[in-house]
């Protein structure tokens, strides 16, 4: 019986899961191995050579590494839970007009669900996963998860969804270091060509970075039916036909096959008409939003007018903010104006470093 608990690490084969699952090792903890398969390639008809964490190259590097340290490691097929949920919600948020971030969705419902199950059935104490943020309890007895010590590596953005029994359980032991930190490490742990891996930031199920050849794929006659919709300017005025409103996202300003002798922005969606919006980049501007769909973390809720540093996607640094109860969620009215708000993105909420809450954007308004 280990000193420190028995342990349920996920391993992707990539370098931060393993070395947390090494270093949980080493410190004595009773750790198992388990590596996720979320999505089979072959189904995606896409022509990219499999990268990321659903590879056989991948489960192989996770389970010799669990073999050659002496605990056990097993392979999860969670494909059908994985695409149930996460892709249906890709394909209908795009064909709402909005703007999904699977990875959010995948964290909240599945992967640590799948993983909190099985940890159950093997009488794991704890969860462990290779992301930069920490977690820690408050002083309110709450569960709080705070940035990574690593700006440039930090993922708590993406953690905003996870419940306090999910983050109760859960160990982040690289939130404390930066990735140079650990690539040393794996190192000296005597893996020189895991120090050297190239990291994935492609979408699992999306390899090709192509989200839209994804859609036509996934959905019969999707073309067809969006076809011969406008792009039109703030006042309604028609500027040109578009390929389909599901193919834009806000802010995009390349691929739009229309020339109108100056940059132009996706300033709006509208579905139901199947029109876009385009504008000029001060167009995109906006100071207010509604956000729905909410977790809360360090506290249970918000008093009006809280302030919070506000982000809006995964790279953002954030904008200041106060927050007020609405009753379609939280209005957070931004201390200077930000650009691209889109819906279906993730706007998570941060005092200092900690995360206080998050949810999903549905409308941006400029106010005056």
């Amino acid at each position: 019986m280990s000193r420190k608990g028995k342990v349920l690490v996920a391993m992707s084969g990539g370098i931060d899961s393993t070395v947390t699952a090494l270093m949980l090792h080493h410190e004595g903890y009773e750790v198992v191995g388990i590596t996720m398969k979320t999505w089979d390639y072959a189904s995606s008809g896409s022509s990219s050579k499999e990268t990321g964490c659903c590879n056989i190259d991948s489960f192989n590097d996770a389970r010799q590494a669990a073999v050659h340290h002496g605990f056990p490691h097993f392979i999860l097929d969670i494909r059908e839970e994985f695409g149930d949920f996460v892709i249906e919600n890709f394909v209908e948020e795009y064909l709402a007009g909005r703007t999904p971030n699977p990875c959010v969705m995948c964290n909240t419902h599945i992967k640590w669900r799948a993983l909190l199950k099985r940890a159950n059935a093997l009488d794991c104490d704890f969860i462990a996963t290779g992301h930069y943020a920490e977690i820690r309890k408050h002083t309110n007895d709450r569960y709080v998860i705070s940035k990574g010590k690593d700006d440039t590596k930090d993922q708590s953005y993406v953690l905003w969804g996870l419940d306090q029994e999910l983050l109760s359980r859960t160990i982040m032991p690289l939130g404390k270091y930066h990735k140079t930190e650990i690539r040393q490490m794996a190192m000296d742990m005597g893996y020189p060509e895991l120090a050297k891996k190239s990291e994935s930031y492609e979408i699992c199920f999306v390899p090709d970075n192509d989200y839209r050849g994804f859609l036509k794929r996934r959905v019969d006659g999707l073309e067809d039916q969006v076809a011969g919709g406008w792009f039109v300017d703030k006042d309604g005025k028609k500027l040109g036909q578009h390929k389909g409103y599901p193919f834009y996202t806000i802010g995009q300003r390349k691929g739009l096959d229309i020339a109108l002798g100056k940059p132009i922005y996706v300033t709006a969606i509208h579905p139901d008409s199947n029109t876009v919006v385009l504008g000029d980049e001060a167009d995109l501007e906006q100071n207010d939003m509604i956000v729905g769909k909410l977790n809360w973390i360090k506290y249970d809720g918000i008093t009006d007018g809280m302030e919070a540093m506000t982000r809006i996607r995964y790279k953002d640094k954030g904008t200041l903010s106060n927050l007020y109860n609405d009753d379609k969620g939280i209005r957070a009215r931004f201390y200077e104006n930000v650009k691209s708000i889109a819906p279906g993105q993730s706007a998570v909420f941060y005092e200092g470093n900690d995360v206080i809450g998050g949810g999903i954007i549905q409308r941006g308004e400029l106010v005056f």
